[in-house]
């Protein structure tokens, strides 16, 4: 079975809610909850996935998270066997969108390790800051990718719960063709 040293995921955290809005004809319409998009998972639920079967000795994981995640995300990296090192990028998407307490503008993408951090290295002077504008539902911005790519060019990499190919990334979610099969790790 292949082993990646690099692993990034999006989890389909499971908020709990249904957001609703109004068209401008006066229709009611579904809008951003993360269950009018695709099936959520609860910590439990992710936390059975074996991730920690994919990772390489050496190994990072890269976890987008919401600032109301970021405890699950938290007990998420460290269920999967990872230690919890950075904030790996901030993610402004210039975007402003109505939070429980504030107006929510950014995601953020933590980092954590297993073993050491996977070799040879290649460039370390990658900003984590990042600004640029949301486009489709929790669809994010090809300037991670290609930051991670900068900074690990020659490991293996995988995303899951990706939804679409990127040229030298395996993937795995239910939107996509999967080159691998989770639920094989299981057995």
């Amino acid at each position: 079975m292949k082993k990646y040293d690099i692993i990034l995921c999006d989890p389909p955290w499971k908020y709990n809610n249904r957001m609703t809005g109004k068209k401008k004809d006066g229709t009611t319409r579904d809008t951003g909850a993360a269950s009018n998009h695709y099936p959520s998972l609860s910590l439990a639920q992710l936390s059975r996935l074996p991730v920690r079967d994919l990772a390489a000795k050496d190994s990072l994981l890269f976890m987008w998270s919401t600032g109301p995640f970021m405890i699950d995300a938290m007990a998420l990296i460290k269920n999967w066997g990872y230690t919890y090192k950075t904030m790996a990028f901030v993610w402004d998407k210039n975007v402003n969108v109505p939070g429980s307490y504030t107006m929510s503008r950014c995601e953020f993408c933590l980092v954590g390790k297993t073993g050491k951090i996977p070799q040879p290295r290649g460039a370390r002077n990658i900003r984590q800051y990042l600004q640029k504008k949301r486009t489709k539902h929790s669809e994010k911005p090809d300037d991670v990718y290609e930051r991670i790519e900068k900074m690990f060019p020659n490991q293996s990499k995988i995303e899951l719960f990706a939804r679409k190919k990127r040229l030298g990334w395996d993937s795995w979610g239910d939107q996509i063709a999967c080159d691998i099969n989770l639920e094989e790790l299981k057995k």
